[in-house]
């Protein structure tokens, strides 16, 4: 039986994915996606299943998350979601399909908090001075 093994990321969240032959069952963190909230997160995740059609009902895909917020790990999920079907499938089609919907769906989010900086509580902020 072919399964295949994604990642993606976003922020701090890590979803990993395995897609395999099934009947088009799809759980996050051993929850079927019919009941996962809060629904704006369920509906971003769903997102690559009906860009992909009639293929997403032809695998179960079983996805493991953690780290990072409620829509990180969404869009963490989605990222790895769409990736094992473009790598399951070996479908070059889908894959366009998805970067030109959203090139996010294939692309990891790269970005990262810069690192604190002496004299204020942040990266950017500083303490404020005060000539008076």
């Amino acid at each position: 039986m072919d399964c295949v093994n994604t990642s993606g990321k976003r922020k701090t969240a890590v979803a990993r994915a395995v897609v395999k032959e099934g009947t088009g069952k799809v759980t996050i963190n051993k929850v079927p996606i019919a009941l996962y909230t809060p629904e704006l997160a369920r509906l971003k995740i769903q997102e690559p299943l009906g860009l992909a059609g009639d293929k997403s009902a032809k695998v179960d895909i079983s996805v493991t998350v953690q780290g990072g917020g409620v829509m990180g790990q969404a869009t963490a999920v989605r990222t790895a979601i769409a990736r094992g079907m473009c790598e399951f499938f070996k479908d070059d089609e889908l894959e366009e399909t998805y970067r030109s919907y959203d090139r996010s769906l294939i692309i990891n989010d790269d970005r990262r908090k810069l690192p604190k900086n002496p004299m204020g509580p942040g990266a950017r902020a500083k303490k404020q001075k005060s000539y008076r």
